[in-house]
């Protein structure tokens, strides 16, 4: 369960001129709404926020953000994918920030429905992916996870950290009181995430390429949009997870 000090956020990585932030818990659920975790990346004193979320988180999110950096300092804000619950606050960020907003490039054309009129700050990343330079120099890799479940998602690796940030891409469902920030036992985790990666996810070639792109990375962190960062051994334990699981497509008969 996530204590009480933790609820503020954590910080993950920490050097002497780079922050990989997780920044907090809702401390409560709302009915009917998925719960989700946003980051914050500090790089010489500029802020990149990943996937900050809907409309309704708004308020919160900037108020973890202003914990560690003044919200008029992020630079970038990244969206793994479209999903309303990753991006339909969008047009409130810009309006607080100069921040670039990346984003596929298959979506770029939707934005403007949760409330863009000018998508001059958009910047659409490539199908095979690109990398984004920090203050530093340092890199920072967006990684093509495509139709895991959108068809144009993409994970961001911190290099200087050696964490993935990997949007829905093991994404856990808790009910109350069971949230935890990271994966405590992973055998037990799995009743967690099985359900929604079978459904979710494309077919197993998919997920199984992804891995293998994944273990080139050798993170050292996978944290995803939803429910539990996975840390250590379980970073593998779940990429082993992943190379064998049978979804999507896999199951299209018993779907029709």
């Amino acid at each position: 369960m996530i204590q009480n000090d933790d609820i503020h956020g954590k910080i993950l990585y920490e050097d002497d001129a780079h922050k990989f932030i997780w920044l907090g818990s809702e401390n409560k659920y709302r009915k009917g709404a998925v719960q989700t975790m946003q980051y914050l990346i500090i790089n010489n004193g500029r802020g990149v926020l990943l996937d900050p979320g809907g409309v309704h988180l708004f308020s919160r999110v900037v108020t973890a953000v202003s914990r560690f950096i003044s919200v008029d300092k992020i630079d970038t804000i990244f969206f793994s994918h479209q999903d309303p619950d990753v991006s339909s606050g969008i047009a409130l960020w810009l309006g607080i920030t100069n921040a670039k907003v990346y984003i596929s490039e298959l979506w770029v054309r939707f934005l403007p429905h949760f409330g863009i009129v000018d998508t001059k700050r958009m910047v659409g990343i490539p199908d095979k992916g690109m990398d984004i330079m920090l203050a530093s120099g340092s890199r920072m890799c967006c990684i093509p996870s495509h139709f895991m479940h959108s068809p144009g998602q993409f994970g961001l690796f911190d290099e200087r950290s050696r964490i993935l940030f990997t949007g829905d891409i093991g994404a856990a469902v808790f009910a109350e009181g069971e949230e935890t920030l990271f994966v405590e036992d992973f055998d037990a985790h799995m009743s967690f995430i099985k359900d929604f990666h079978t459904r979710y996810m494309a077919s197993n070639k998919i997920v199984r390429r992804w891995a293998e792109t994944v273990r080139r990375l050798n993170p050292v962190m996978i944290a995803p949009q939803h429910g539990a960062v996975y840390k250590g051994e379980n970073v593998d334990k779940f990429l082993n997870w992943m190379s064998n699981l049978q979804c999507g497509i896999d199951y299209i008969d018993a779907l029709f």
